[in-house]
C-alpha cells in the first residue's frame, strides 16, 4: 500500500486531522522563507499532540549543521528531509534517517542520484521550479522516473485529490507527499481535501 505524507503542517489541529484521517506521516518545514515555516517550539507542540505511530519528518533546505541540531534538541523527528544541495555525508551526519529531495527535470539522472544518496531511506521526487526548493504546487512529467530505481520513491509535486489515483497507478511510488493540494490557504490544511485525497489514494491501492 502506498504510504501518505502530508507536509507543511503548521497547527496541532491540522496534525490531528491528518492522523485521524489515516495518514502515515506529517512534514514540518524548518525553512524560514517558506510560508509553511514553523519554529522549533511550534513544531514541538505539534509533535506532542500526535497519537502514536505517525512518522514526523523535518524539512530543511541547505541548513547549517547547528540549525538541524537545534531543532533535533527540541523536536521529536523520525526522519530528516533535505531539499537543497546537501551532500550525502551532511545528510547522514545527524544519526537520523533521511530522505533526499530531487527536483526533477529532463537531464536529471535519477539513477545516479539514488546511487549517490544510497544511505537515504528514499528519494523524494518533486517538480523543478527555478529558484524554489519545493512546495510549488506544480507537477512534473512522471515519465522521467525510471522504471527501476535502487531507492524507494516518494512522489511529490502538484498532487491533489483530482490526480492522486492516476499518480499512484502510473508511478507506483512507495509513498506520496502532498502539501498545497490539501490546503485552504498556505500552511492551513483543509479537512475535506485531506479526506478526499486519502480516499482517492487508498482506492487506487486496493
Amino acid at each position: 500500500m502506498t504510504r501518505i505524507k502530508i507536509c507543511g503542517i503548521t497547527r496541532s489541529e491540522d496534525a490531528l486531522v491528518c492522523a485521524q484521517a489515516g495518514v502515515d506521516a506529517i512534514g514540518l518545514v524548518f525553512y524560514p522563507p517558506s510560508p509553511r515555516h514553523v519554529a522549533a517550539a511550534q513544531a514541538a507542540a505539534i509533535t506532542r499532540a500526535l497519537p502514536p505511530f505517525i512518522t514526523t519528518v523535518g524539512l530543511f533546505v541547505n541548513p547549517a549543521p547547528e540549525q538541524v541540531e537545534a531543532v533535533l534538541n527540541e523536536v521529536r523527528l523520525d526522519v530528516l528531509q533535505f531539499h537543497g544541495d546537501e551532500s550525502p555525508e551532511f545528510c547522514a551526519g545527524f544519526g537520523v534517517p533521511y530522505l533526499k529531495a530531487i527536483r526533477v527535470k529532463a537531464g536529471v539522472d535519477l539513477v545516479q542520484c539514488a546511487i549517490r544518496y544510497q544511505e537515504a531511506q528514499g528519494l523524494l521526487l518533486d517538480a523543478y521550479v527555478e529558484g524554489t526548493p519545493g512546495g510549488t504546487g506544480q507537477f512534473f512529467d512522471w515519465e522521467l522516473i525510471p522504471a527501476e530505481l535502487p531507492l524507494p520513491v516518494v512522489l511529490s509535486g502538484g498532487l491533489s485529490p483530482a490526480n492522486i489515483a492516476e499518480a499512484i497507478r502510473r508511478v507506483r511510488p512507495w509513498a506520496v507527499d502532498v502539501s498545497s493540494g490539501v490546503e485552504a490557504s498556505k500552511g492551513i490544511k483543509d479537512a475535506a481535501k485531506i479526506a478526499a485525497f486519502i480516499e482517492e489514494a487508498r482506492k487506487e491501492c486496493k
